[in-house]
């Protein structure tokens, strides 16, 4: 068919293979292909977060990313983090979420800070996770969410001042 790409990608672990139109975007892809829900449309432009995917370890918002572009790239997306786990847990019991329309981007780019920062401080959460918009929350139970799941359950993330 004329417009069309075979893209070939791994998604969360698993081998697909699809046929595209060539303008298709990658959250298009991810949610109406490949019917992966969790990475959610927001605005399309970059700007909110709520199609954050990491693409070979990198995250990047899949809004801004053609799908043709990513053949042969492995994509992880919330679906792919696993099960409840430890930031997830944390998110759950400092209240990290309230609509959870951008709880999958902000859980892609808090995995992604602590493969590289194990301990980050209250500042490093916050500039992980400035791409992600949240209008909801006001943030700080994001943040103390992920400083618990990275400093552990008895954290006392609520009287670091950062």
């Amino acid at each position: 068919m004329k417009g069309t790409i075979e893209v070939r990608l791994t998604l969360n672990g698993e081998p697909r293979a699809e046929r595209v139109d060539s303008r298709l975007l990658l959250v298009e892809l991810i949610r109406g292909v490949l019917d992966a829900k969790g990475t959610r449309v927001g605005c399309l432009t970059g700007d909110c977060g709520a199609c954050t995917v990491s693409i070979d370890g990198e995250v990047r918002k899949s809004c801004l990313v053609l799908a043709a572009s990513i053949s042969g790239n492995d994509v992880r997306t919330i679906e792919g983090i696993g099960g409840i786990g430890a930031l997830q847990e944390a998110f759950i019991a400092e209240n990290g979420f309230q609509c959870g329309f951008c709880t999958s981007g902000m859980i892609i780019a808090a995995a992604d800070l602590l493969k590289r920062n194990a301990l980050p401080s209250h500042e490093e959460i916050r500039r992980a996770i400035s791409g992600n918009l949240c209008r909801c929350t006001g943030y700080e139970s994001i943040v103390n969410a992920i400083y618990r799941a990275a400093h552990g359950r008895h954290a006392c993330a609520r009287s670091n001042v950062a």
